[in-house]
């Protein structure tokens, strides 16, 4: 039996839209219309304040078919650096400091996907950059997730993308995989997209950035060799063009 999967990529700037305006509403009215199976997110985390989910738990739980994968990290904060003080300000303040992400990177996958493993993944970099990977089972087939947002230095871009797949080397499982996520790579053959070494394919999205007027390819799929690309694209929607500077990518693959 042939299985499919749908696999996204969003970079959702913290569900903050082109009006200025923070609607986690919108983000996940976003997600419900692609339709994915497995989203990598990018900007799921604020960055000030708590860093709390910029969508709230709640909604995930409540109006959304997606579940975020636990990844046992938490953003490190300044307050971190007094434990005392640290473990006490939440409750001070009353705000909700839990995080879905790991440097803004996170995870969503829909109830029929099964989990085998779970990990974050600590980038070379001067500022603070993960990336998050995701051993997954659908329809008793294996597959592993990768999702990245890269940094705006090519050269650090590049080491992030070795440290990437050096990881991958390195996992005790072997099994097909899909990396995706903003690469802040404007290039489409060179730069940290060299380091795949003809081991993955681009998905052919097309652009995705900016979203009012998308002419440029930085959210990327990158697909490992031995699964087959069915189809591939960038969601364009009246809400997804407002509800992020990036538009939605994805992509289907045959397991």
């Amino acid at each position: 039996m042939t299985t499919t999967l749908t696999v996204a990529s969003y970079n959702m700037r913290k569900a903050v839209g082109l009006d200025r305006r923070r609607d986690p509403h919108r983000i996940l009215h976003v997600l419900e219309e692609i339709g994915a199976d497995v989203v990598a997110l990018q900007e799921a985390d604020r960055r000030t304040g708590g860093r709390a989910s910029a969508v709230p738990h709640e909604l995930w739980e409540g109006h959304s078919p997606y579940r975020p994968l636990p990844l046992g990290v938490k953003n490190r904060r300044m307050l971190d650096r007094l434990p005392k003080v640290s473990a006490r300000v939440d409750d001070w303040l009353k705000v909700d400091t839990r995080n879905i992400g790991w440097h803004g990177n996170a995870i969503l996958v829909k109830s029929h996907v099964g989990v085998l493993d779970v990990a974050a993944i600590e980038l070379p970099t001067l500022e603070p950059r993960g990336a998050v990977l995701a051993e997954l089972l659908v329809h008793d087939r294996p597959i592993r997730v990768v999702g990245l947002h890269l940094d705006l230095s090519g050269l650090w871009r590049r080491r992030q993308m070795r440290a990437i797949l050096e990881c991958i080397d390195q996992r005790p499982q072997a099994m097909p995989t899909v990396l995706m996520g903003d690469t802040n790579e404007w290039r489409s053959a060179a730069g940290c997209l060299k380091e795949l070494d003809g081991g993955y394919r681009i998905a052919p999205t097309g652009p995705s950035f900016h979203a009012r007027r998308p002419i440029a390819v930085l959210d990327r799929i990158m697909i490992d060799n031995t699964l087959p690309i069915e189809a591939a694209g960038v969601h364009h929607s009246e809400r997804a063009r407002i509800a992020s500077d990036h538009l939605p990518i994805w992509a289907r693959v045959r397991l």
